[in-house]
């Protein structure tokens, strides 16, 4: 099965093995569904993450969605994981985001709005 993921990773990473999995019958996804390619190769769903001002930095984004627990924990995924902004391989946790801007990362796809 071919994922978007493919095209826009030049890396394999344990991300993106996880990305492929289907929830099996009793699996917890919780209240934000996870990324998933369906058999056409798209996105299944894109959570809408509000925030107050017009910025907000990756880390903090990642914390408000639940991706990560605490802000220390940021560092670590930034480093195992792959994270995308944009389609873009993201490494800097300070990254400014804005209205719009599409974040991968954890096996989920969020999109920041005002």
């Amino acid at each position: 099965m071919s994922c978007f993921l493919d095209e826009l990773l030049p890396f394999p990473s344990p991300f993106h093995a996880g990305i492929l999995a289907t929830p099996g019958e009793g699996d917890q996804v919780g209240d934000s569904p996870a990324l998933r390619c369906d058999q056409d190769s798209a996105p299944v769903s894109i959570e809408e993450i509000r925030i107050r001002g017009e910025m907000i930095r990756l880390g903090q984004l990642l914390k408000l969605a639940g991706v990560i627990e605490t802000g220390a924990e940021v560092k670590d995924l930034l480093e195992h994981e792959a994270v995308l902004v944009n389609g873009e391989p993201e490494t800097r946790r300070g990254r400014q985001l804005r209205h719009g801007d599409l974040v991968v990362a954890g096996g989920r796809e969020l999109r920041v709005s005002a």
